[in-house]
């Protein structure tokens, strides 16, 4: 299989490596290299930085994939990753280069999951772990959402301020994921970035966390992405 592109899962804000834990193997059964790096969510230049470090590890091309965050975060990484091939967004951000997540946020009805957001007294944000399940994946487990809540890693309020210094979904491939039911992202936004960039789009009666609730159908999109690089 060493003539398929290489796979690059970037989670988001208030996760982790292991919301791809459901897609990892359904990727890997299908032959691909699939790595998942851990952003330290600090500043879109340091998340980016995590991505292009441990994509340069890779032989070949690659597709990288983002959600949530995780979408501003391959924005900004596609130009300083040798080998990416195409971008692939999961119910994420995709800002131009004069926006930032803040200013996406704010185009049209307040998102409801947003009014859970919390800042700590290090400059930090967190989902109310009350909250979680029906801000981030109101279509989850009891127990898949109980576990996101414990273990969700909170983002640096900077890093909803930070613009991105490349756009690389501009020089690449795109496809995007729309979430219907995404209580954090609003859905008319999804479509407003999906449009702009001219990506090729599905869209699922999903929360925010689809790559969570729907590993099959994700999984055969980022799939379908690769054949197509």
């Amino acid at each position: 299989m060493a003539n398929k592109v290489n796979i690059v899962l970037v989670h988001g804000a208030w996760g982790e490596s292991m919301h791809w834990n459901k897609v990892i193997p359904l990727l890997t059964a299908q032959g691909y290299t699939v790595v998942a790096p851990q952003c330290p969510l600090t500043s879109l230049a340091d998340d980016a930085e995590s991505v292009r470090r441990m994509a340069g590890q890779l032989e070949g091309k690659s597709l990288l994939v983002g959600h949530s965050y995780g979408g501003a975060i391959i924005t900004e990484a596609a130009g300083k990753t040798p080998g990416t091939a195409g971008l692939v967004y999961i119910a994420a951000f995709a800002p131009d280069e004069s926006e930032n997540l803040a200013a996406l946020l704010q185009r049209g009805q307040p998102a409801p999951g947003g009014a859970n957001i919390y800042p700590d007294q290090y400059g930090f944000l967190w989902i109310k772990r009350d909250k979680f399940g029906e801000s981030f994946c109101q279509d989850a487990s009891p127990d898949d959402a109980t576990v996101m809540a414990a273990t969700q890693k909170p983002i640096a309020g900077r890093c909803f301020e930070d613009k991105p210094s490349g756009v690389g979904w501009k020089n690449f491939p795109v496809w995007y994921q729309v979430s219907e039911n995404d209580r954090m992202i609003p859905p008319d936004t999804q479509r407003f970035m999906a449009d702009r960039m001219k990506a090729q789009t599905i869209s699922l009666a999903a929360s925010h966390a689809s790559l969570a609730t729907h590993p099959k159908e994700i999984a055969s999109f980022i799939s379908k992405a690769a054949e197509g690089i």
